[in-house]
């Protein structure tokens, strides 16, 4: 079982902490101390999910976990193509650097490995017939 890690990307983690930042600094200045015990709360769950996103390939599978959000299998014979993107729609990816998979007849998920190159590589030793863009 080999377990990859997701890439933190600062297009998220900046922005968030300016914003997180920022509202923590008024509530505290403006002594709205509900607010600020919302904002922590808030701040673990985003904490929660960068640290728990991984991607683990086992036997035939590759499980893709994302916090308590999002627990999901792929067979790797089912894998079709893998293709680099910077899409940023919503996926358990915490970087914009991604990987598209597209398996089954229709299905497509992104995510962001900090090992591209690994992940790729062991998922074609299982299945070869994987097309990497």
């Amino acid at each position: 079982m080999s377990t990859y890690r997701s890439k933190p990307g600062w297009q998220f983690i900046l922005p968030l902490a300016i914003i997180l930042g920022g509202f923590g600094f008024i509530v505290i200045y403006n002594k709205v101390w509900f607010g600020l015990v919302i904002i922590l709360i808030l701040a673990s769950l985003i904490t929660h999910m960068f640290l728990t996103t991984y991607y683990q390939i086992e036997d035939q599978v590759v499980r893709i976990k994302s916090g308590f959000l999002l627990n999901k299998t792929i067979a790797i014979g089912s894998i079709r193509k893998i293709t680099a993107t910077k899409n940023p729609p919503s996926s358990p990816a915490t970087s914009l650097d991604r990987l598209e998979i597209m398996y089954n007849k229709s299905d497509s998920i992104i995510i962001s490995p900090k090992d591209k190159t690994g992940f790729i590589n062991e998922l074609k030793t299982i299945n070869p017939g994987i097309e990497v863009e």
